[in-house]
Parts: C-alpha cells; structure tokens; sequence
C-alpha cells in the first residue's frame, strides 16, 4: 500500500486546491471585530459566497444601540467555540426597535437570517470572546448593507 506524509497546511501548499482560514484567530484585513471575506467559495451565478471569522465579546450589559439589514442576501451564523445571544427583528421598511426579540443560540448551531432581517452582532454567553463563523455574498457589506443607529431612547438591553 502506498503511503502518503500528512503535511503542515500553509497557503502555498493548499493553494492549488483551495483556501481556509483559522476561525478562531483570524488574521488580515479587519473591520472592528469583522475579519471579512477571508474565504471565498462560487456557488453558481454571478456572486460567491464568503466566509468571515467575527469575534462577539461577553459584556456587563448587552446593549442593542444599532442595527442593521441586507436587501439580497440571507444571512448565515454559527459560534464555533461559546454559546451567543442574537438580537433580531422583523423585516421593514424602517427599523422596528420594538419589535426586537433576543435569542440564545448554542455553540455549533448555525442561524440563517432571512432577507432583510434587522440585526446586528451579538454577545458571548461564557467565555471571553466567541469565534464566529459569518456566511454572506462576497462584499456584501459593502454592497447592501443597511446600518441603522436607534435615538438613544430606542436602545434596549438584552436580559437571559
């Protein structure tokens, strides 16, 4: 039987046949805790899909302050290494701070947001920072996304 060496994966040896990233200690372009479009993945059509590592960090008071929403995309989360807590409200053509919901969502479960979901970020439950895994259309941040900041009379503090 032949026998192959199991070798170190770096981006020379692995790029003749894809890409990765480590999700739990992103490197390269960031914007805050958004280490976007680290990996890039066609699909079919015109746009490819981008997975970008986000760290949540664990908060005396999760407050939400602002909010955002995407026209043409579905979103995709999933915490790799902690349980997190997600703020969300329905679709509309303004912000709904009033109808903003929180949810617990456990570690390794991946949540889709539907088209036009207000959201934004979200919080560590135990530990420190949780790693998180956001799927989206490449540059989709850039390209349509909606950022809403509420009055300050709007802000609203999540509670387990």
């Amino acid at each position: 039987m032949r026998q192959i060496k199991a070798q170190k994966l770096t981006v020379e040896a692995f790029a003749p046949y894809g890409s990765f990233c480590n999700i739990t200690d992103p490197q390269g372009f960031h914007m805050g805790d958004f280490y976007r479009d680290q990996v890039v993945m066609h699909v079919s059509g015109e746009h490819n899909m981008a997975f970008s590592p986000m760290i949540m960090h664990k908060t005396d008071h999760m407050l939400v302050q602002k909010v955002e929403y995407h026209n043409s995309t579905c979103e995709g989360i999933v915490s790799m290494d902690d349980d997190i807590v997600i703020h969300v409200a329905p679709a509309s053509p303004d912000p709904v701070p009033q109808l903003t919901e929180a949810f617990l969502v456990p570690k390794g479960t991946m949540v889709r947001l539907n088209l036009g979901t207000w959201h934004c970020g979200g919080y560590a439950l135990h530990q420190p920072q949780a790693h998180v895994l956001v799927v989206l259309p490449e540059r989709i941040y850039k390209n349509d996304c909606t950022v809403v900041e509420y009055d300050e009379k709007d802000w609203m503090e999540i509670v387990l």
